[in-house]
């Protein structure tokens, strides 16, 4: 296993937690914004300055890889795993930023499926972090983030299912669609993030 002794090295788990830990805020975020009586207007503008963290952070990492000699692992896990935890932020600030502007009143039952599948998986993702560090204890990760991915696809589908059959306006249905697809999208970006991470737990071990 390669070492990991130069204090530089440290910075990048930091922000990776960094860009994890604002990942759980933004999903906490869109709890509340698909809640009954919520404020989404506000709460939509809380998600877009979680985005521009995320967005912050990302810089933060690639800065940081440009003028690091020494990584932690290889370049382009680094980059790869930086991208992909701004792709989750970048969906759930988009799913929620389409809430407000197509000014949707009521959500179907199982969005809220859909947005605790991304609160959980933020979660693990947030605290499989520190771990990179030892590259320890993240198999069960990965396996519960694959799981999780698996059961966002199943209430994807049923969702669509729903939406096509007569219950919904066919402009409700575009909206709405819009909405569950960018939420699906988010769930694929977190089994991105868990499968770089396998690659470089497999590369380090």
């Amino acid at each position: 296993m390669r070492l990991r002794l130069t204090p530089r090295e440290d910075g990048f788990y930091d922000l990776f937690a960094d860009s994890a830990n604002n990942i759980v805020t933004g999903a906490r975020l869109l709890v509340e914004l698909i809640s009954d009586g919520a404020d989404r207007e506000a709460i939509a503008e809380k998600m877009r300055a979680c985005e521009h963290a995320g967005d912050e952070c990302t810089h933060a990492i690639l800065h940081r890889l440009n003028e690091s000699f020494i990584t932690p692992f290889d370049r382009e896990d680094i980059y790869n795993l930086a991208s992909q935890l701004d792709d989750v932020m970048d969906y759930m600030e988009e799913a929620a930023d389409l809430v407000v502007l197509y000014k949707i009143d009521k959500l179907p039952s199982d969005v809220l499926r859909q947005v605790e599948v991304l609160e959980r998986a933020a979660e693990l993702t947030a605290e499989a972090m520190p771990r990179l560090k030892s590259m320890r204890e993240l198999n069960e990760y990965w396996i519960e983030i694959n799981r999780l991915e698996n059961e966002g696809d199943r209430i994807h589908r049923r969702l669509l299912a729903r939406l096509f059959s007569g219950e919904y306006e066919p402009l409700e249905v575009m909206k709405l669609q819009q909405v569950v697809d960018r939420l699906e999208d988010a769930a694929d970006a977190f089994e991105h993030v868990a499968n770089t991470i396998e690659t470089i737990a497999v590369k380090e071990s």
